[in-house]
């Protein structure tokens, strides 16, 4: 045909075609001219889809909705080749930025502490300007600003009061960066990953709940409904078969913040129940990249998901400033390790208090990071065990696909604990002495220096974050030969059955 439209429909069945065939020269037939094909038995055979539409309405259970590939930013739209980072101090026309819309309610703790005192101060969005606007009491010798949320507004009042570099400020504001340490002149920007292990919520759950508050209620009539105990105990037990296999459903995020194909899920922050609901990102929506139909199917065959446990990931910024003062910025999971640590700071007798240095906080912040992965590593151990022994009882080809999914899930894992290893390194590396920069085009080169510090104390203490690190990551490699152990025994039992 002219037009082109059915160039992909050949009929490749009749002897007519077959017998002309040249391989050299293409032959142009009139399909809408030739007679319909017919089976043996007379009857026609079906048409083959003449338009990619036709095609695709027969896979409803693919998703038809259109895809950009360019990547998700906040604060600005992206574009090739434009201005880096985001200036705090400048005015958003300069920027043509779209961070007003990134508007979250953040919690806030300032610490201020010396050898003999400690304040503590629970701010929020409208009372950190006042804050800021104070000067600091001569007594505080190291303060710590801890932020659960990220907010424009907040960013902009922090990134102001202490000259955050505009690379910094973009980095913290985009939470899929890698994890790295940046030295400035008089500040220094650390990001990494936080991993826990999380609860999923479902349906069960809110049904339990709803049946806790209805049991407070009605307690006078515990009679009228012990007759409907057995149903309801059933429709519980079926229910729960019916929703384990279920994916976690994510949530919309406000003002688009996040990217919308991995979006977020409801789940308790720890693994209990007890622990508050809350939105977070699962390790596979934080990995996932831009196809929903590939996260879900991990999620549903997750090797911890039929315990309702999964992992979540979000970034950590940590500023460690010359003033000797640690700004660390959260997107959700700040009660976990200000908790600690403000236990370690309200006791005199402890190391964290009897040496006011920021670099410390720094130290115990990554250290109560990496504390929340290992509970995550025993968990891939004990999935990884029960695995083992289905296997080595009864090896089914199916047990691949666990293993494969599992196996992906500890890759992403160690992907996210490893470069922390480096982080450390680096900043037990780190030297304040001025280094010279080679110069451009015969010019001598200068001297540039950082005038933040890390003290050797930190250093020393940071040696052990190190260890818990490789103690991780040897865990994850061990468990990874474990899993391909088991690919291997499968194909090979399978093999030997086959050939009997």
């Amino acid at each position: 045909m002219e037009d082109g439209t059915m160039t992909e429909s050949k009929d490749f069945s009749t002897s007519r075609i077959r017998a002309h065939t040249n391989p050299t020269q293409p032959i142009h037939i009139d399909l809408e001219a030739q007679p319909p094909p017919v089976h043996d038995s007379g009857s026609p055979i079906k048409k083959l889809p003449s338009s990619p539409t036709e095609s695709i309405k027969r896979r409803i259970h693919r998703s038809s909705t259109a895809k950009t590939y360019r990547p998700e930013r906040r604060g600005r739209e992206w574009t090739p080749g434009q201005e880096p980072g985001i200036d705090p101090a400048e005015s958003h026309d300069t920027h043509d930025l779209s961070a007003t819309h990134l508007y979250e309610e953040c919690e806030i703790l300032v610490v201020d502490f010396s050898n003999e005192h400690i304040d503590l101060r629970r701010l929020n969005n409208r009372s950190l300007p006042e804050f800021l606007e104070k000067p600091r009491p001569q007594w505080v010798q190291c303060r710590w600003i801890n932020v659960d949320g990220l907010s424009w507004d907040v960013i902009k009042l922090l990134g102001n009061d202490k000259g955050l570099h505009r690379l910094a400020v973009e980095d913290m504001m985009n939470t899929c960066n890698r994890t790295k340490a940046d030295f400035y002149s008089d500040h220094t920007y650390m990001v990494l990953p936080l991993q826990k292990l999380i609860h999923l919520y479902t349906s069960v759950d809110s049904s339990s709940e709803s049946s806790d508050s209805d049991d407070e209620k009605d307690r006078n009539h515990q009679n009228k409904r012990k007759g409907r105990t057995g149903l309801w105990s059933w429709w519980r037990r079926s229910k729960s078969r019916h929703d384990r296999g279920k994916p976690p459903q994510p949530l919309d995020t406000p003002a688009d913040t996040h990217n919308p194909t991995n979006g977020f899920i409801t789940a308790h922050t720890s693994p209990s129940t007890i622990s508050r609901l809350t939105q977070l990102r699962t390790l596979q929506r934080y990995h996932g990249g831009p196809n929903e139909e590939r996260i879900q199917f991990m999620e549903k065959h997750s090797a911890l998901a039929s315990k309702n446990l999964g992992v979540s990931v979000e970034q950590v910024s940590v500023f460690l400033t010359a003033d000797n003062t640690t700004l660390s910025f959260f997107e959700d999971s700040a009660e976990d390790i200000e908790t600690p640590i403000l236990a370690r700071l309200n006791t005199p007798e402890t190391i964290l208090r009897r040496v006011p240095d920021a670099s410390m906080i720094v130290q115990a912040i990554i250290d109560a990071i990496v504390d929340l992965a290992i509970p995550v590593a025993t968990a891939y151990q004990d999935a990884i065990g029960e695995l083992e022994l289905d296997v080595l009882t009864e090896a089914d080809i199916g047990h691949t696909t666990a293993l494969y999914v599992l196996t992906s899930e500890m890759s992403q894992f160690k992907s996210n604990i490893s470069p922390v290893e480096n982080l450390v390194k680096t900043l037990r590396d780190h030297k304040s002495e001025p280094i010279r920069t080679p110069g451009l085009n015969g010019k001598p080169g200068k001297l540039s220096s950082s005038s933040v510090t890390i003290s050797s104390m930190a250093s020393i203490y940071l040696g052990d974050v190190e260890d818990h690190c490789e103690l991780i990551t040897d865990s994850l490699d061990q468990m990874r030969r474990a899993a391909d152990n088991m690919i291997d025994l499968i194909f090979n039992t399978h093999g030997e059955t086959g050939q009997r």
